[in-house]
């Protein structure tokens, strides 16, 4: 790509070409680093359309969500920097405003495009500056419950505010909720308009709303009103095909004029995975991949689908919860063997955990697989409405831990403190695929509130014995230190250590909270360091020396973890270095206390 490209002075055919090659380019980036793939390569057009129209940076760009932004990299001030992305000292997978100041608001889970754009206006109008705001939202992130609070909680929306609707059909598994059942309806039936047709049927002398249609009526019937959404403050305009980049350019053109005098809400379809043909025939597969396009799955994935059509198959009132990520969590698997049994909400993780809630209050287990990241979005639900009432529901936490290439917005190292500290909660961490069935079984088996913590993979198989046999799994017997480690990846590194060093004790804590009494009083070493892919301040560590030190006041805890920043993107080694998470860490850990 020309570092140089001023992509404003370029002629439609030129645009066309333009679109080629930023697909090429990120085609072959992804190739070679993984990342975000179905989902960038659908909105290219829609991008350059964007471009070509406004002024950016001075005109800001936000996006809902984050993962859609690769052309938009491409087209700023990264062109030549590209190639890095999500590797070490590279570029971000998501916006990121430390990053360039085309990244106007950091992005990397769903739903805050609206508000924060909305934000952004309030403050340009306070201040008397003069510029556009364009926010991109995919249609799964529109219904989001932040989302729709920004649409309903004024009737009055800023202008010079865009709203694009990225229909594609996905969130990221197949969209089944009722809002893309209306927008596919709308689309089937009234088809794409083309730019002439546009301007003079929506943009025409009186300047009226009343192209609304099906799109303003669904918004009416949920909300109660018939011109709730004529009310609050947005014109509607679409269906219009945006992976034609001379038809974007038509109608992205008179909605910048438009918008002058109202929001605009431009409803664009597009196709997921557009220029790859198994991306396009399995979006949802290829949304997140690995190098060489490998589909990623992990074995604690596929491992939480076969344990819970294994159980489902023994009791009928197992009910398995996604928020959008089936096929990231294993729940496909259980779609595809038990339907009934299935249950995937959308983007809308507080909804999964109170509606689990509900069913448990009415006879059912219900199981919430959600990314350990997605899931502190429904905290206060899960302790105000699970573990308050002390409800039988088990939250299986995926991709626990570092995560590599996603990078700040995606690592799951919170959970344990925002989880530890909730009365009536157990909360499990198993280290193999066949361990977390194992702990499956035992959480169905309690009557009260369970969290699973777990990273996509596990290094290798070993036998491990029942949970409720046994809270830890001693692995090595040694009598100089003891490292608790939480996690496969934590085990593997205590094990290496301990495989080197004489008297080193390694025992995979695998049942956090509740520590029973006598579990601790298995600690014979004065030594002992935890080991956690979790923040240092407030994880197992600091649980475990409070209750250690009520038995055993001599114990000196040294807890290693996640320190007090966001760690960035790169190889989970890497990661792993800067957390101090390493074999040598352990070493430093142990000689300072010589």
């Amino acid at each position: 790509m020309d570092a140089n490209l001023d992509v404003k002075n370029l002629k439609i055919p030129e645009l066309k070409t333009l679109c080629e090659k930023v697909r090429e380019e990120i085609l072959a980036v992804t190739e070679q680093n993984g990342g975000h793939l179905s989902s960038n390569l659908g909105i290219v057009e829609t991008i350059v359309a964007l471009y070509h129209v406004f002024d950016f940076p001075t005109d800001k760009l936000i996006f809902d969500v984050g993962h859609q932004c690769y052309a938009h990299k491409i087209l700023s001030d990264r062109q030549n920097k590209f190639s890095t992305i999500r590797q070490d000292g590279g570029l971000s997978g998501f916006p990121d405003r430390e990053e360039s100041p085309f990244d106007c608001f950091g992005a990397g889970h769903a739903g805050t495009a609206l508000a924060s754009a909305i934000g952004l206006c309030t403050a340009r109008d306070k201040k008397g500056e003069d510029f556009s705001v364009i926010s991109v939202v995919g249609d799964g992130a529109m219904t989001n419950g932040l989302n729709l609070e920004a649409i309903s909680v004024s009737n009055e929306k800023p202008k010079k505010f865009i709203v694009i609707l990225n229909d594609n059909g996905m969130s990221i598994s197949k969209n089944k909720n009722g809002f893309y059942r209306f927008i596919t309806k709308r689309t089937t039936s009234k088809g794409y308009i083309g730019s002439k047709k546009a301007i003079k049927k929506v943009f025409g002398k009186t300047f009226i709303t009343r192209w609304l249609g099906r799109f303003k009526n669904f918004i009416a019937r949920i909300l109660g009103k018939d011109d709730y959404f004529d009310n609050h403050g947005f014109k509607y305009v679409g269906v219009v095909n945006g992976n034609d980049v001379g038809e974007m350019v038509k109608i992205l053109s008179r909605v910048k004029q438009a918008s002058k005098e109202e929001a605009i809400l431009l409803h664009v379809r597009t196709t997921k995975g557009k220029g790859h043909k198994k991306a396009e025939a399995q979006a949802d597969l290829y949304h997140g991949v690995g190098k060489r396009f490998k589909a990623e799955s992990g074995d604690f994935s596929l491992a939480l689908g076969e344990v819970l059509n294994e159980q489902i198959e023994k009791d009928n009132s197992i009910m398995a919860i996604t928020a959008a990520m089936k096929d990231g969590t294993g729940l496909f698997a259980v779609e595809k063997e038990h339907p009934k049994n299935f249950m995937d909400v959308g983007i809308a993780e507080e909804y999964a955990v109170v509606s689990a809630a509900g069913m448990a209050v009415g006879g059912l287990k219900p199981v919430v697989a959600i990314y350990s990241t997605f899931m502190q979005r429904a905290y206060d639900q899960v302790l105000h409405d699970v573990c308050l009432q002390n409800l039988p529901v088990v939250f299986c936490l995926d991709r626990a831990g570092l995560v590599g290439g996603d990078g700040k917005t995606h690592q799951g190292v919170f959970d344990l403190s925002y989880l530890l500290h909730l009365p009536n909660m157990t909360v499990l961490a198993p280290s193999t695929a066949e361990e977390l069935k194992d702990a499956v079984r035992y959480a169905l088996s309690l009557n009260s509130p369970v969290a699973i913590r777990y990273p996509k993979g596990s290094d290798k198989q070993r036998q491990t014995s029942d949970f409720e046999v046994n809270e830890w799994e001693k692995i090595k017997e040694g009598d100089k230190v003891t490292l608790l480690a939480v996690g496969p990846r934590m085990v593997k590194i205590a094990s290496e250590y301990a495989n080197g060093h004489e008297g080193v004790e390694v025992v995979s804590a695998r049942k956090l909270k509740p520590i029973s009494t006598s579990t601790l009083e298995q600690i014979k070493n004065t030594l002992v360091i935890t080991l956690e892919e979790n923040s240092v301040i407030g994880g197992f560590g600091t649980y475990l020396e409070m209750n250690l030190k009520e038995i055993k006041p001599d114990a000196r805890v040294i807890k290693l973890g996640v320190p007090d920043k966001f760690i960035g993107h790169g190889t989970i080694d890497n990661q792993l270095k800067q957390c101090g998470l390493t074999i040598e860490g352990i070493d430093r850990a142990v000689n300072g206390q010589k």
